[in-house]
């Protein structure tokens, strides 16, 4: 694979963590579940600790993070609803919104995945990280499949 597609790749999963980052640290502050706030917590920082990961192995590579945002990172905000929703204070809706972004979270890790040649140092971070995303996605839609039966 070549260094701009590398690179780009990279960059796509970064702006989809930082997006999930930022959508958990806001649901964070605004939920009033003691529960979910740990939950919320967990995620922000998990994402916060992948963010540094990618970019550690994109040094390691020579490619460069991107400081901007990037064309999909802006056309696609996951967690953008969340703020009125979150005012309604409704756990269902809550879950339901931050499982959407997983689902996001979720394609942008395989779409990567499935790219060829990726550097081995990368593509395990990768893999890495994609099963904590994973494990994030199925949490947060079991919580919100028992918040729904209630």
């Amino acid at each position: 694979m070549e260094a701009k597609a590398t690179q780009a790749l990279a960059n796509e999963l970064i702006e989809t963590l930082k997006d999930g980052q930022k959508g958990y640290a806001e649901a964070m502050t605004d939920v009033e579940d003691a529960d979910l706030k740990q939950i919320f917590k967990k995620y922000a920082a998990q994402r916060a600790s992948y963010i540094t990961e990618l970019e550690d192995q994109m040094f390691k590579l020579d490619l460069k993070p991107d400081e901007e945002s990037s064309v999909t990172g802006t056309i696609h905000r996951a967690f953008i609803n969340l703020k009125g929703i979150v005012s309604g204070k409704d756990r269902h809706s809550i879950l339901a919104e931050c499982e959407r972004g997983e689902d996001y979270a979720k394609k942008a890790y395989q779409t990567a995945l499935k790219a060829q040649d990726l550097p081995s140092g990368l593509k395990a971070v990768i893999e890495k990280q994609y099963q904590g995303v994973q494990q994030g996605h199925d949490e947060i839609r079991n919580l919100r499949d028992a918040a729904e039966k209630k």
